[in-house]
């Protein structure tokens, strides 16, 4: 027998391929999460949390300082599962319209259901709710997800087949600051890591200031985000040209999403990768992305959270596109989450969790930058005591 087939066989997947199990069947083999009230209804919980930035995060366009965030709880039959939805304004979702969102799926669509293993159903009766809420639908998405696996003992990275030991190391973000001295501190911060990611988008002279800080102090390795700042097409160009002899590897969404025609000339000139962001939502995108841009960035609060993210990589692998997953300022819940697609992608920017002073869980370890993957079930979360009441 294949080590894949005992694998499934030890998870109780090859039963449930034959039809004979029940998800009941499961539970004497993992009781480390189980919560102290046992039900066999679907129940969604969830709280506010305010993500506090360690600084004043600026990038083209804006500047904030903290990033509302709703945390979820799914139990069932005594497990638990967390999940979450990470809303900087620009998304255009707030505390208040997640728990209108979150209320209608409690009560329109989990009553539905008997068990959390039917992710892929849930998900679709969650998804014709709305138009939009992706950030909420992914709060119900990666609860259900960690319950599944805190259920089935097992990391979903396992679940997937994925490996590991190709994950990638994440960037550490470094905004724009109009201080040197406070852009060198946040250098001094970033020396662990060994990708630094710098939010450009400015003039050319703050651009090439915030390189040229950087360069004085490290040769360490930077991807850029434009964040859509760069108007013309002939000066991204002769930005990037500049950018390819400093160390830089990659560049993100340097225009506007709606500026087709303009990024695919860029792209066809580029000497650096051109990676989608904003003008890559969810996996509807993808197709209209092939010949614009050299990749895609996969964040959960955009595409809804793991089981979309997953079929992302799927598609972007079949039509030879580059991967990068992203995040939003989020706690070791979304960071986690996103960590196990990591071993799939060529570039991760997973740093959300260390950008913020208050985590409310301890989840995925970053080692000498790198991403870690650990042999725990679900998404292998600790809630820290006394931050959040769930």
């Amino acid at each position: 027998m294949s080590d894949r087939r005992q694998f499934l066989k030890a998870a109780g997947l090859m039963t449930a391929a034959a039809a004979f199990w029940h998800p009941r069947d499961l539970f004497a083999a993992n009781a480390a999460k189980k919560s102290k009230v046992a039900t066999n209804k679907l129940d969604l919980q969830w709280e506010n949390f305010m993500g506090k930035m360690k600084y004043t995060f600026t990038i083209s366009g804006s500047s904030r300082t903290t990033t509302p965030i709703v945390i979820s709880r799914i139990t069932w039959n005594g497990y638990a599962g967390y999940g979450e939805a990470a809303m900087p304004p620009y998304l255009g979702e707030t505390q208040a319209s997640a728990h209108e969102f979150l209320k209608k799926v409690a009560e329109n669509v989990l009553p539905k259901f008997d068990n959390p293993f039917r992710i892929e159903d849930i998900m679709l009766e969650v998804d014709k709710l709305t138009t939009n809420n992706t950030a909420a639908k992914a709060a119900v998405d990666i609860a259900l997800h960690d319950l599944v696996g805190n259920i089935m003992g097992q990391p979903w990275w396992k679940i997937w087949g994925f490996n590991p030991d190709d994950c990638p190391n994440t960037s550490y973000t470094i905004g724009y600051d109009a201080s040197d001295d406070m852009v060198n501190e946040k250098i001094e911060e970033a020396s662990w890591t060994k990708v630094i990611k710098v939010k450009l988008g400015m003039t050319e002279k703050e651009d090439k200031r915030m390189i040229n800080l950087i360069r004085a102090k490290t040769d360490t390795v930077i991807c850029i985000d434009a964040n859509q700042g760069w108007r013309d097409k002939h000066y991204a160009l002769d930005m990037i040209n500049w950018l390819a002899e400093r160390n830089v590897n990659m560049i993100e969404q340097p225009m506007h999403k709606l500026m087709v025609d303009e990024t695919a000339w860029l792209t066809e000139r580029s000497p650096l990768p051109i990676i989608a962001d904003e003008a890559c939502q969810r996996l509807t995108d993808i197709p209209k992305l092939k010949g614009v841009y050299h990749g895609i960035n996969i964040k959960l609060m955009k595409c809804t959270g793991m089981r979309e993210a997953r079929e992302m990589v799927s598609l972007a692998n079949a039509l030879h596109m580059k991967i990068m997953v992203g995040c939003m300022t989020e706690t070791s819940v979304a960071i986690s989450a996103a960590a196990q697609i990591a071993p799939k992608v060529e570039w991760a920017d997973l740093d959300g969790n260390y950008l913020i002073a208050n985590d409310c869980f301890d989840g995925m370890k970053l080692v000498d930058g790198r991403i870690t993957l650990e042999d725990k079930p679900g998404l292998g979360l600790t809630k820290k005591p006394g931050i959040i009441s769930l």
